[in-house]
C-alpha cells in the first residue's frame, strides 16, 4: 500500500488529464460544517462526489455554501437527484449534467445519481455519484441501473467515467462484487492511505468506493491522512480520493 503524496492535478503534453476525486458522505451537513470544507479543501480535488447532500428546505443554498467554502464550484444533483451532489474545480468545464431518479421500492427512501459528462485537459470524462440503498435486493438492482447508466456513456461516444459513493454493502457483498466485476474499484486497483471508510471514531468496514471504466489508469485510491479532530467533526464517513489518469480523446479504450 503506497504512502507517498498523490500526484496533483495536471494535463499532460499530449492531452491526457490526471484527475483528482473525492467520494464524501456528508450527511446532509448536519455536523461541522467549517471542519467538512477544511477536509474537503486539504483533498485537492477537481471532481467531488458527494451523497447525502441537503435535500430539503434551502438546499440550494447550503449546496452553495460548501461549494464556495470548498474552493468548488456545484456542477449537479442535490435534491432533484435526491441527495448525490456534484462539485467541481473551475479546472472542469461543463459538457452536461442529468439528475436520474431510480425506481422506488414502496416504504424505502427515495435513490437517485448525479451525473455530469465534462472536460479536463484534453479528456472527456463521465462523472457519476450515488447512494445505494440499505435493503440487499433494491441495492444490487442499483447497481445494475449504475452500469447501464455507464454504458449508455459509451454508446454516446463518452469512453472513460469514474463512478463513486457510498454503496452501504462490503467489498464481499454481491452489490460491491457486481460493481468490481464491470469495474475498475480503486482501492483495489491502487491502494493508497487508509482502506476503511466507516466510521471516523472507529474505521472498520469499506462501504465506501471510486470505480473507474477500462482505459482510465488509476494512480491510488483511498482515506487520507488529514487531522482526526476534522474528520471525526465533519461527517460520520471518511472520505475517499482518487486519483486518476484519463487519456486525451483519440487515445486509451472506446
Amino acid at each position: 500500500m503506497a504512502t507517498d503524496p498523490l500526484p496533483p492535478s495536471t494535463t499532460e503534453p499530449d492531452g491526457s488529464a490526471v484527475v483528482r476525486v473525492l467520494s464524501y458522505n456528508i450527511r446532509s451537513m448536519r455536523d461541522d460544517r467549517e471542519a467538512l470544507a477544511r477536509v474537503i479543501r486539504a483533498c485537492e480535488p477537481d471532481l467531488v462526489l458527494i451523497q447525502e447532500a441537503p435535500r430539503f428546505f434551502r438546499w440550494r443554498k447550503k449546496a452553495a455554501w460548501l461549494a464556495a467554502h470548498s474552493d468548488l464550484v456545484v456542477l449537479g444533483g442535490g435534491a432533484p437527484a435526491a441527495g448525490p451532489l456534484l462539485l467541481c474545480s473551475l479546472r472542469a468545464t461543463v459538457e452536461r449534467t442529468e439528475d436520474v431518479l431510480l425506481p422506488r421500492t414502496p416504504g424505502l427512501h427515495q435513490r437517485g445519481f448525479a451525473t455530469a459528462v465534462v472536460r479536463i485537459g484534453g479528456a472527456r470524462l463521465g462523472v457519476l455519484s450515488c447512494h445505494l440503498s440499505l435493503q440487499a435486493d433494491e441495492r444490487y438492482e442499483q447497481a445494475g441501473l449504475l452500469l447501464e447508466h455507464l454504458e449508455g456513456w459509451r454508446a454516446q461516444g463518452v469512453a472513460h467515467a469514474i463512478a463513486g459513493g457510498d454503496l452501504n454493502d462490503r467489498p464481499d457483498g454481491r452489490t460491491f462484487r457486481r460493481l468490481a466485476g464491470e469495474l475498475q474499484d480503486g482501492w483495489a486497483t491502487a491502494p493508497w492511505g487508509g482502506e476503511f471508510t466507516s466510521v471516523p471514531a472507529d474505521p472498520h468496514q469499506r462501504i465506501d468506493a471510486i470505480f473507474a471504466t477500462d482505459g482510465v489508469e488509476v494512480l491510488g485510491c483511498g482515506v487520507p491522512e488529514l487531522p482526526g479532530a476534522d474528520l471525526r467533526a465533519a461527517t460520520d464517513h471518511l472520505p475517499v480520493v482518487g486519483v486518476v489518469r484519463v487519456p486525451g480523446e483519440g487515445g486509451g479504450a472506446v
